[in-house]
């Protein structure tokens, strides 16, 4: 049995895309949801989900666990960590189009090297598309508690693994892989990568 496991964070609202729920969003006929799933599933790997409603998503098969504690997206992934029954979870944002199975597989390779694994392009921490020790859950209790709901700010406080350009050359060049889907400029980037238009 595998010492990690998955968990898609989709509980974005995403208001700047006209409040579509972005892990259903299409690109190049498929929802991001199904990139990501397919992207795990050569690990052997089906991830959950962590939303505060499950309805949207229940057509996709997969466990969805609601947040433990209304704090954004700390709390979602305060959530994935203290609901998981692995060691190491991998973490995903639910807009993220184009995450690939060797990149998620490096990123998983590392788990043992700190509290979490977090892919840094160009020096921007990307701390919800990471491996974390379900040991951080703690730390990420007490920025909840103290009301440091930035997802950076709690995370600042773990022992980290940081994979920074150099690191992550191999899977990142064309500088799409985590790209996020915010907006509708963001929306048009994802679809001129995946040759939309």
């Amino acid at each position: 049995m595998s010492d990690w496991s998955a968990a898609i964070l989709a509980g974005g609202r995403g208001r700047r895309l006209g409040g579509v729920v972005k892990p259903l969003l299409v690109i190049e006929g498929r929802t991001l949801l199904e990139r990501q799933v397919e992207a795990l599933a050569p690990l052997g790997v089906i991830p959950r989900l962590v939303a505060p409603d499950a309805t949207p998503f229940v057509s996709s098969g997969l466990e969805v666990v609601a947040d433990v504690v209304d704090a954004g997206a700390l709390g979602a992934l305060y959530t994935a960590l203290v609901t998981a029954t692995t060691p190491y979870v991998l973490v995903l944002a639910g807009d993220l189009p184009f995450v690939t199975t060797p990149f998620l597989a490096g990123l998983v390779a590392h788990r043992h090297e700190g509290d979490v694994v977090l892919p840094a392009p160009e020096g921007h921490s990307q701390p919800l598309c990471a491996v974390y020790a379900v040991t951080a859950a703690p730390v990420l209790a007490a920025a909840i508690a103290a009301g440091r709901l930035r997802v950076t700010d709690a995370v600042a406080a773990l022992r980290m693994c940081v994979l920074d350009d150099g690191a992550l050359a191999a899977f990142a060049a064309d500088g799409r892989l985590l790209l996020n889907v915010n907006t509708r400029d963001d929306e048009a980037a994802a679809r001129r990568f995946a040759g939309e238009g």
